[in-house]
């Protein structure tokens, strides 16, 4: 995924994503934290790195950490950084992602998986805009915009105690939903034809085009996955096709 991704990189032609473009593209240049919701797989670090190259802060780093893929026994020290000999294998201090992130964009994705416990830490770094190191006693003062992705409905974790209310307010200042690939049908075709050209110069193929029956399979399936499942499906698909068009029996046998 590139460093840098501008919003005309997002492949759409409807209105649901023209108009989320636009409301994205209004609040980029400017300060405010957004919250970015969505299934999995419907391209919320897309938006975010968008976002962030569209930003003032566009020449800065853009510094991504998954919260839901690590302990919080992890993630504290993943976060914050940590100081030489704070824990068993801290032989060298070390800068956590916001440090990392000093002057451009840290994106938080998933932060709805987070304990209790980290989101207290999170939300007392975004007041006060500095860090303590772990281990540390040092405040170290950071000069960040946040960006944060969920693909929970932190409104409804927040009454059922499991999302920091307080945490919440402050994340949501502007929230932008994209939408799961069911709602945005008419981007099917133009995602398809990315996807074969992109699979075609990968892998030296001369794909052409998808039989109208194929298409009309893909059409109907549900996408759990969203644009990521329809990625994976593209690049089989590519793989088994020997000649310039895709046909059914080169879709996977689960659909």
């Amino acid at each position: 995924m590139p460093e840098l991704l501008s919003f005309d990189q997002i492949i759409h032609t409807s209105l649901v994503m023209r108009n989320l473009i636009s409301l994205a593209r209004k609040v980029a240049p400017t300060e405010a934290v957004i919250l970015i919701t969505g299934e999995s797989g419907t391209g919320k670090e897309l938006f975010a790195r968008a976002i962030h190259s569209e930003s003032r802060r566009s020449g800065g780093p853009f510094v991504a950490i998954n919260c839901a893929a690590m302990p919080d026994s992890l993630l504290e020290a993943e976060l914050f950084g940590h100081e030489k000999g704070s824990f068993t294998g801290a032989v060298a201090s070390r800068k956590g992602r916001f440090e990392q992130a000093d002057h451009g964009t840290l994106f938080l994705d998933e932060i709805g998986d987070m304990s209790l416990q980290a989101q207290a830490k999170i939300l007392r770094a975004l007041q006060e805009r500095c860090i303590q190191r772990v281990g540390g006693n040092t405040l170290i003062p950071v000069d960040i915009r946040v960006l944060c992705a969920t693909n929970r409905k932190l409104a409804e974790e927040v009454n059922r105690g499991a999302f920091r209310q307080d945490l919440y307010f402050r994340l949501n200042e502007v929230n932008i939903e994209i939408p799961s690939l069911r709602e945005r049908e008419d981007d099917l075709d133009p995602l398809i034809r990315h996807f074969i050209a992109y699979y075609n110069t990968k892998y030296g193929k001369a794909v052409r085009s998808i039989s109208p029956a194929a298409f009309e399979i893909l059409r109907r399936h549900p996408w759990p996955g969203n644009i990521r499942e329809l990625e994976h499906l593209i690049h089989h698909a590519v793989l088994m096709t020997e000649g310039d068009t895709i046909w059914v029996e080169h879709l996977p046998m689960r659909l």
